[in-house]
C-alpha cells in the first residue's frame, strides 16, 4: 500500500458493514456520483458552482467526456466463477485495492475550506492514491505526506538547480510520486468564468464576501479585456522532462496526453506512466473523449509504461470500460469534489465507496473476476 504519515485527528473511515450504518445519516442519502453533485449544487455559491462544472469556449469537449463512454458497449461472458471478485491492483511497485485515484484539483477551497487537507485525509482512509495539487507545508503539519506530487510550469522547472532541490524536498517529505502536468501551459478562455466576472484566484481561498448589494469585486479576468496572456518565460519541453526524470529515483507520471505521439515520447523521455487526459476540458477545447484518445495512446505505448486515464468518469461501468480499452487505473476529479462539497472529507470517501462498488458489480455480472481478465474483448464499438 501507498504509503503515508499517520494522520492526525482523522475521521474513522467510512463503514462498509450495513449493520454498522446510521441510515438516519445524510451522507448515505445520494447512492451515486451525479446524486452528490444534486447535493453540492445546493450548497455552493452559483459562481463556485459554475468554476467547479465549467469548461473551456464552447463546451464541446466537456459534454464529449461523458457521453463518449456510451459509444462501448460491454461484452459479458457467462458461466464464469464470479463469487468473489477482486478489484486490486499493483501499481509503482505497490498494491492499491481498486484502480481508481484522485486528480489534482485547484481551487478546492472554493467548495470546502481546508479542501486539500481533507482530500488527502480522505485518500488515507480510503486507501486510494493521491495527486496533491498544493499545500505541501500545511499537508505536513496536518500530519500527513502527500502520496504524488503535481507540478506544472512553476518555479519548481525554472532552472537544473532549482529542479534538482525541488525533488529533493519531495523525496525527503516522502512524497511516492511526482505528477509532470503538460496541457497548461496557457491560460484557457473560459468563458462562464468570464460571464460571471470570476476571479480565478478567488477560488484558491474562497470567494470573497459580496456587498450589501450582492455583487463581488471587480475581477481583472485579462480574457474579458480581449487580452491573450501569453507567458514571460519559456515553456518546458521535452528535455525538461528528461532533466525532470534523470534528476530523481520517484516515478514521473505525464499527464495530458492526447495522442498517439506523445505517448511514445513519454516513454523514450523516461516517464514511468502517461495520463491521457484533457484536464477536465478546461483548457483546449474541441479535443474529443479522452476514452477516445486512449487506444491510440495504449497501442503507442505497447506496455512500455503503464497509461493512465481520467475524464468524465461517473460510473463504476465507466472504469470497467477503460480498463478493457487498456488503461491500468484511472483518476477522478469532479466526482469526489462533489462528495467533498457536499459532505467534505467523508463524501470524498463515500463517492470512492460508491465507484469501488460499482466497478466490483459490473465486474461481477460481466464475468470477470479481477482486473486480469479484463481485456480488449470485454467491449466493442456502437455500430449506430
Amino acid at each position: 500500500m501507498f504509503g503515508a504519515a499517520p494522520f492526525a485527528h482523522t475521521q474513522a473511515p467510512i463503514a462498509s458493514d450495513p449493520n454498522a450504518i446510521d441510515w438516519s445519516d445524510p451522507l448515505y442519502g445520494p447512492v451515486s456520483v451525479m446524486d452528490f453533485a444534486k447535493v453540492a449544487k445546493t450548497k455552493l455559491d452559483p459562481l463556485a458552482w459554475d468554476y467547479l462544472e465549467g469548461g473551456s469556449e464552447d463546451e464541446l469537449t466537456l459534454r464529449e467526456n461523458v457521453d463518449a463512454y456510451s459509444n462501448w458497449i460491454i461484452r459479458p461472458r457467462m458461466l464464469t466463477d464470479v463469487h468473489r471478485i477482486d478489484t486490486s491492483i499493483e501499481l509503482f511497485g505497490s498494491k492499491l485495492e481498486y484502480p481508481i485515484l484522485l486528480d489534482p484539483v485547484g481551487g478546492k477551497n472554493c467548495f470546502h475550506q481546508g479542501g486539500e487537507i481533507a482530500v488527502s485525509k480522505a485518500a488515507a482512509n480510503a486507501k486510494a492514491l493521491h495527486i496533491t495539487n498544493g499545500g505541501i507545508d500545511d499537508l505536513i503539519d496536518a500530519g500527513t505526506a502527500p502520496t504524488f506530487w503535481q507540478v506544472t510550469t512553476g518555479g519548481q522547472l525554472g532552472s537544473p538547480a532549482a529542479m534538482r532541490a525541488f525533488v529533493k524536498r519531495l523525496e525527503g517529505q516522502g512524497c511516492k510520486g511526482i505528477c509532470f502536468t503538460v496541457d497548461i501551459m496557457h491560460v484557457s478562455k473560459r468563458e462562464r468564468e468570464m460571464r460571471n466576472k470570476l476571479e480565478r484566484s478567488w477560488c484558491e481561498a474562497g470567494l470573497p464576501a459580496r456587498d450589501g448589494s450582492g455583487r463581488l469585486p471587480v475581477a481583472k479576468n485579462p480574457w474579458r479585456a480581449g487580452v491573450w496572456p501569453s507567458r514571460p518565460e519559456p515553456t518546458p519541453t521535452w528535455a525538461t522532462l528528461s532533466e525532470l526524470c534523470s534528476a530523481t529515483k520517484l516515478p514521473v507520471i505525464v499527464k495530458g496526453i492526447m495522442t498517439a505521439e506523445d505517448g511514445d515520447l513519454c516513454v523514450k523521455h523516461g516517464a514511468k506512466a502517461v495520463m491521457v487526459s484533457n484536464h477536465g476540458a478546461r483548457q483546449l477545447d474541441q479535443l474529443g473523449a479522452t476514452i477516445e484518445a486512449l487506444p491510440e495512446v495504449v497501442a503507442a505505448v505497447n506496455g512500455r509504461i503503464p497509461v493512465l486515464l481520467d475524464g468524465g468518469i461517473r460510473r463504476g461501468t465507466d472504469v470497467l470500460k477503460a480498463l478493457a480499452i487498456g488503461a491500468k487505473a484511472v483518476c477522478i476529479a469532479r466526482p469526489y469534489l462533489y462528495g467533498l462539497t457536499a459532505f467534505g472529507q467523508r463524501g470524498v470517501e463515500r463517492v470512492l465507496q460508491i465507484l469501488k462498488s460499482e466497478l466490483a458489480l459490473s465486474m461481477g455480472l460481466a464475468g470477470v473476476a479481477n482486473l486480469a481478465a479484463i481485456d480488449s474483448k470485454l467491449v466493442r464499438r456502437k455500430t449506430r
